[in-house]
């Protein structure tokens, strides 16, 4: 069984603005989702699978909650402590799934029916791979 990340966070994951936790946070995320998003585990189990109190995932949850990488349903659909990753942000089990789930997606956001990721853009052109494809990058 294939396992296809999101190259939309997997690329852009190190611009994200969230701190080391909430990043491994979401990784974890995302392995204990379903494909698609569906994450099939209360809160409080969560919190039991890694290790800290629900209110440390609450913590955890709220900054991917911020970006919309982590979506709750609305308050009159909840069922307890569900949530989801955003369609953009999940994995899928092929590429054409994760396509065809994408085009969906882009759709619904252009309705106003999902919102839209707010990752942060970039604000220079990344470096273009030089000589050996490989980017050339100073340090200051």
């Amino acid at each position: 069984m294939a396992n296809v990340m999101s190259p939309i966070v997997a690329e852009r994951i190190w611009a994200l603005p969230l701190s080391g936790a909430a990043v491994k946070f979401l990784q974890y995320l995302v392995s204990r989702s379903d494909f698609g998003g569906a994450l099939p585990v209360r809160q409080k189990d969560m919190a039991a699978e890694y290790g800290v109190t629900p209110q440390a995932v609450s913590g955890l949850m709220a900054p991917l909650c911020d970006l919309n990488l982590v979506l709750r349903p609305r308050s009159e659909e909840r069922k307890g402590n569900s949530y989801r990753l955003h369609p953009l942000a999940a994995k899928y089990e092929t590429p054409e799934s994760m396509e065809a789930a994408f085009r969906t997606a882009y759709v619904r956001i252009q309705a106003g029916d999902l919102p839209n990721l707010k990752l942060p853009t970039y604000h220079q052109t990344p470096p273009a791979p030089g000589p050996g494809g490989r980017a050339k990058l100073a340090v200051a």
